[in-house]
Order: structure tokens, then C-alpha cells, then sequence
């Protein structure tokens, strides 16, 4: 469960204070994998911080009775100057699983070779978004975070990340940000349209679909 208890979110652009989350309250559904979308601009990736707590509303709260992944995606959640493999180690510690399992796992998984050792600030976009992932799916969270990851990497890399993506989903829940209308129709099963700081909801994954692709044409 996560809910939003008047929750606002601002940023100041030009001299201008610019609202994108707007007094919401709302509780997300449980147990489905959750399309997040909205305009380019809307502030998806702002309420996916906040969210994770790496973010602070303006004012408001957001609780939950579950564990949340960070977002994965977000640069912000690696140090430049360690490396894949010490950010890896690092994180572990923080949400206290076994260093060394975890360490094993994203070397597999997110096949950065020699650089898993080398600073994450040499890193591509790509390499940082496959070692977010990795990481992420390493570690059981109740609600997953994805932020357009699983389309990186070539094809064999991604059917293994929607593989392993399905897996986790069995046993837990997931927000996911895609502009790749296909891949939510394959992952997610329900919708939640960000539109001028307001969240609408849809049980129906294709209705929250139609209703972005207004939004869109408007």
C-alpha cells in the first residue's frame, strides 16, 4: 500500500513557481504492475523520488506498509566516484541483505565486464541504467520502481530483464515509467495517468492508455 496525504510538489522555473503534484491524495492499488504516465514535462520522475524518499515534498506525505525500491533509473542513486562494484556493496549495507550474493548477481546480471570495477562516472547511460536494474532485482522490495530501464541493452538483455522482471512481479508489486506503449501493454496490468499535478486512476490498463494518448493530442 502507498498512499499520498496531501502531498504537493513545486519548482521554481524562470521566476515562476510551477506546481507539478498538486494536493494529492490517493491510495495506489496493490497487487498489480502499475503504468505510470503522463506528459514529458508532467513530473513522473519527481513523484517516482518522492516516492523513494530521495526527494521531499513541498508539503504532504506519502506512507506505506512495504518496502520500496530507489528508483531505477534515477543517476542520483550511485556515488561517480565508486565503483559499480563498491556502489553495489553499499547498498546492500544499506538495506541489509547479503553483500556478497548481491555482488554476484548484478555481475551477471547487468554484464558490465571489467567495468563493474572501474567508477561509475565512466560509465554510459545504458551501463548506469543496467546496473540500476540489476541491483533493484537483486534485492526483494514489495514495490519496484522502473524508470524505462528494461529497454536498454540489446535484445537478448532485455528479454532477460522482463524475465526476471515477471519473476518478482509474483510476489510483489511495481510502478513503471515507459514511453514504449508495447512494453507497458506487456508489463504492466493496470494504469495511472499524471496529468497537471492529479493522478487519475484505471483498472483497466488500455483506458489509462487512450486517456494519455488524449492528453497527448491535446
Amino acid at each position: 500500500m502507498i498512499r499520498f496525504e496531501n502531498l504537493t510538489k513545486s519548482f521554481w522555473v524562470q521566476g515562476e513557481r510551477r506546481v507539478v503534484i498538486d494536493n494529492l491524495n490517493l491510495t495506489l492499488p496493490t497487487g498489480s504492475s502499475l503504468a505510470l504516465l503522463g506528459r514529458n514535462g508532467a513530473g513522473k520522475s519527481t513523484l517516482m523520488q518522492m516516492i523513494a524518499g530521495t526527494m521531499r515534498p513541498d508539503r504532504g506525505r506519502i506512507t506505506s506498509d512495504g518496502t520500496i525500491s530507489f528508483p531505477v533509473g534515477f543517476g542520483g542513486s550511485f556515488h561517480g566516484e565508486l565503483t559499480g562494484a563498491q556502489n553495489t556493496r553499499f547498498i546492500a549495507r544499506i538495506y541489509g541483505v547479503d553483500t556478497e550474493e548481491l555482488m554476484a548477481f548484478v555481475e551477471d546480471f547487468a554484464e558490465l565486464g571489467d567495468f563493474f570495477y572501474e567508477p561509475i562516472r565512466v560509465y554510459s547511460s545504458g551501463m548506469r541504467s543496467r546496473l540500476a536494474f540489476g541491483v533493484s532485482m537483486g534485492i526483494r522490495f514489495d514495490t519496484y520502481l522502473i524508470d524505462e530501464v528494461t529497454a536498454v541493452g540489446d535484445a537478448s538483455f532485455r528479454r532477460k530483464s522482463q524475465a526476471v522482471f515477471r519473476e518478482r512481479m509474483k510476489s510483489s508489486d511495481s510502478i513503471l515509467v515507459s514511453h514504449d506503449m508495447g512494453q507497458i501493454r506487456e508489463m504492466c496490468s493496470a494504469g495511472i495517468v499524471l496529468d497537471h499535478g492529479r493522478l487519475n486512476v484505471f483498472d483497466d490498463l488500455d483506458e489509462a492508455i487512450e486517456y494519455h494518448r488524449k492528453l497527448m493530442l491535446g
